[in-house]
């Protein structure tokens, strides 16, 4: 490692929230360079849906910088918690996922994670907590849930919210704090990174390994990442994602979902999601804030994807939304040679959630067939042959 301590700390310091406690990271730094030790950095993913997106992509390049130090990331696939469910951030219960979903969702997590980490087993270790969680007895059980008190779980802010507003907390959920936490245990994890709501998870794991004799991992935190709505944490179930896998361009490509960002989140993403100093960055937002965002989109398809991608994917989205052109790639949905109602033509092809929604976009004029803007929302088409349907920047190919 060529760069001191201090640099590693500033350097980690641009994309994390909280750092907990920055004298035991430091002290973990040092030692490590001392003796020639790597650091374990575990990270947890549940694989609840899948893909990776760029909410995950915060915590994942602070590991992968630590990676470049000569550390070994620990990636811990929660094929157990997943059947529990985190329920931080959530007001209700979180429904239940089938095995066999978890399964297939994990295998994206570890096929898409080396978009962004070193994947060689000297940098890299990928473990799944159904190891040691699964072959628990009810005593182990018993002596987990021992470590911890009712009102010490009730404290935490989503469970306190929801015990105030009389919303049912059910007891599985309140186990999951203590599983994810026994987990820093089992891997004897130096420090764990999380996103900022999973402090109370990460600050238990931090009280287990002291009590088992270890010692306590620090902990670094990472703001969360708003979506492409603005409003909430980037989540898939909300559908306001990138995925790290997402293609460059086309009808659901990177390009066009991040030129599709507010304006007002464009510095937050800068800073957690690539290297450009503020100093370059944030003048170019204040005053060209479109260039910007063409910026932004071609720094990120290029660290996910490559630079010919972004060039590429500028070139089609210039053709597509300057030009008045059509991408060369969309979805194609079959629909019939029958009269339909525009509304429901909207629908079937997935360009709305409901026929309300739909109306609302054609009054809006956000619609057209073959580049005709259609405002009438009782309009009945009959499509004889394939036709491009448009609603703001999302297109799909009508097949009769």
């Amino acid at each position: 490692m060529s760069i001191s301590i201090d640099e590693q700390l500033a350097l980690l310091a641009r994309r994390s929230e909280r750092i907990v406690p920055e004298a035991d990271l430091r002290k973990k730094l040092q030692r490590a360079r001392t003796d020639g030790k790597p650091l374990r950095i575990k990270l947890g993913m549940d694989p609840t849906a899948p893909d990776v997106h760029l909410g995950h992509a915060v915590p994942l390049k602070i590991i992968r910088q630590f990676q470049d130090w000569g550390h070994k990331a620990v990636l811990i696939i929660g094929d157990y918690t997943a059947r529990v469910g985190d329920p931080t951030g959530r007001n209700e219960l979180r429904p239940t996922l089938q095995p066999e979903e978890i399964d297939a969702n994990a295998k994206t997590y570890v096929q898409q994670v080396g978009r962004i980490l070193l994947t060689d087993p000297d940098h890299l270790e990928v473990r799944y907590n159904g190891q040691w969680l699964g072959s628990m007895n009810m005593m182990d059980v018993i002596q987990l849930l021992a470590r911890k008190t009712v009102a010490q779980l009730l404290a935490r802010e989503d469970f306190a919210n929801r015990h105030a507003s009389h919303t049912d907390i059910y007891l599985h959920e309140l186990m999951y704090p203590l599983l994810q936490g026994w987990d820093s245990v089992m891997v004897q994890a130096d420090v764990e990174m999380g996103g900022s709501d999973q402090l109370f998870n990460n600050l238990v794991g931090r009280e287990f390994q002291a009590e088992s004799g270890q010692e306590a991992q620090a902990v670094i935190v990472t703001p969360l990442l708003v979506g492409l709505d603005g409003k909430m944490k980037m989540s898939k179930s909300k559908g306001n994602y990138v995925g790290i896998a997402d293609p460059p361009s086309g009808a659901n490509g990177m390009f066009g979902k991040i030129m599709s960002l507010p304006d007002e989140l464009m510095a937050s993403y800068y800073r957690l999601l690539t290297e450009l100093p503020e100093s370059e960055y944030q003048p170019l937002i204040d005053q060209k804030p479109r260039d910007a965002k063409i910026k932004l989109a071609k720094l990120i398809i290029t660290w996910l994807h490559s630079p010919a991608d972004a060039d590429s994917a500028e070139a089609e989205f210039v053709k597509v939304f300057s030009q008045g052109g059509v991408p060369d790639e969309m979805p194609e949905i079959s629909v019939g040679a029958q009269p339909q109602r525009l509304v429901a033509l909207i629908v079937k092809a997935g360009l709305a959630e409901s026929n309300g929604q739909a109306t609302r976009k054609i009054k809006e004029g956000a619609v057209s067939l073959e580049g005709q803007k259609i405002t009438d929302f009782q309009r009945q088409l009959t499509i004889t042959q394939p036709s491009v349907l448009k609603l703001g920047r999302r297109f799909v190919r009508l097949i009769p």
